[in-house]
């Protein structure tokens, strides 16, 4: 992420760095547009597409001595309209992080531009990974998913669901489609783009994933592990870099880091390629949602599989390399020790040859030089 220098010269109106400066604000402008929309009549069917969670089912209970309603909701090519929107709203937020907590941090702690740019990406995603981890953790709980695991296949397929999970999903991939021209408005340097666009590319195809495919359980239940531990990473990450010398949060996170890449693999195979393979509706089935397929199931798994065995390759890597950094950093500090002791040792002889020559020219040496 590259350094935004604040200049008194305006630029060009619609110019890039225009854009750049002030696209906080246009987002902010075509948001309102929207907003605004739902105040009047003609315009407020197709506001509404974009603001609020669409594909409304309402299901009579009869528990009770009253009969009660719960509303339950449905996915569909409309809630490309929502996403939109949300997409909007995490662009907004990301610079509000961005100008009123991070840029003031910067200031004060003055890093390299090298550090600037990952304190700013660990500062954003700590700040999501948390809140999304707390919003997901409580809809765990609401669900008794994990007091009750065999709901992850049970029922399939799970096309109702209720508000805050399906709007949990909506602004899961608003966020990760915000990341794309966040690319533009933050100037991000060539060479971290394609890094940058692996990752937002995984996370935007196991979310949507999950979603079309009505796996959102499953899909929950491993983005909170996922997300709890990313979070770790990137607190850690910020610690370093207010003071080198704190490494402890690496060393948590690479442990649980593998003990979630194991957790993750084994859900996957217990729900998909045991749960499911073993579930009474088999088939496809796009009017009920089903896709309890063989193809579908495989393809699931490689997925989750390929995902995991590439981040362990990364996280490989990661780690050999801060082993010879370790390495090449202990090696330098004890070849500027060895010169020391050297000139310690030169230090001792010449004071040594000095009494000794002394010794020479004493009293009892000219005696015994005179008989």
């Amino acid at each position: 992420m590259g350094i935004r220098k604040k200049t008194n010269k305006n630029p060009p109106v619609l110019s890039h760095e225009f854009v750049i400066q002030n696209h906080a604000d246009i987002v902010s402008c075509v948001a309102m547009v929207f907003l605004l929309g739902l105040m009047f009549e003609v315009t407020s069917k197709v506001a509404v597409l974009f603001i609020t969670v669409q594909y409304n089912v309402t299901i009579s209970s009869n528990e009770g001595p009253e009969e009660t309603s719960v509303n339950y909701f449905q996915h569909g090519l409309k809630d490309l309209a929502t996403v939109f929107f949300y997409m909007l709203v995490a662009i907004i937020m990301h610079a509000i992080i961005q100008e009123y907590v991070l840029d003031k941090i910067n200031r004060k702690m003055h890093f390299s531009k090298t550090k600037h740019s990952k304190f700013n990406e660990s500062g954003q995603l700590s700040a999501f990974y948390l809140f999304s981890c707390g919003w997901g953790a409580s809809i765990i709980l609401a669900e008794n998913l994990l007091s009750n695991p065999v709901s992850l296949w049970e029922e399939y397929p799970h096309a109702l669901m209720p508000f805050q999970m399906k709007f949990f999903y909506i602004c899961q991939l608003g966020y990760w489609l915000h990341a794309l021209p966040e690319l533009y408005f933050q100037k991000i340097k060539k060479e971290d783009i394609p890094r940058q666009l692996v990752y937002i590319s995984l996370y935007l195809v196991h979310i949507a994933g999950a979603y079309i495919l009505n796996l959102n359980r499953l899909g929950l239940v491993l983005f909170v592990l996922h997300y709890f531990v990313e979070f770790l990473f990137h607190v850690a990450r910020l610690v370093y870099f207010s003071n080198e010398e704190r490494q402890t949060g690496f060393t948590l996170w690479a442990i649980l880091f593998v003990l979630a890449r194991l957790l993750t693999l084994s859900l996957s195979v217990l729900t998909v390629g045991f749960g499911l393979a073993g579930a009474e509706q088999q088939g496809l089935d796009l009017a009920t949602g089903n896709f309890n397929v063989l193809f579908v199931r495989v393809t699931v798994l490689a997925a989750i599989c390929s995902t995991q065995a590439f981040m362990m390759w990364k996280f490989i890597n990661f780690q050999l390399r801060r082993w010879r950094e370790q390495a090449q950093l202990q090696l330098s500090l004890k070849k500027k020790q060895a010169p020391s002791k050297s000139k310690s040792k030169n230090k001792a002889n010449g004071v040594n040859g000095s009494v000794s020559a002394n010794g020479a020219d004493s009293p009892r040496a000219r005696k015994e030089k005179s008989s």
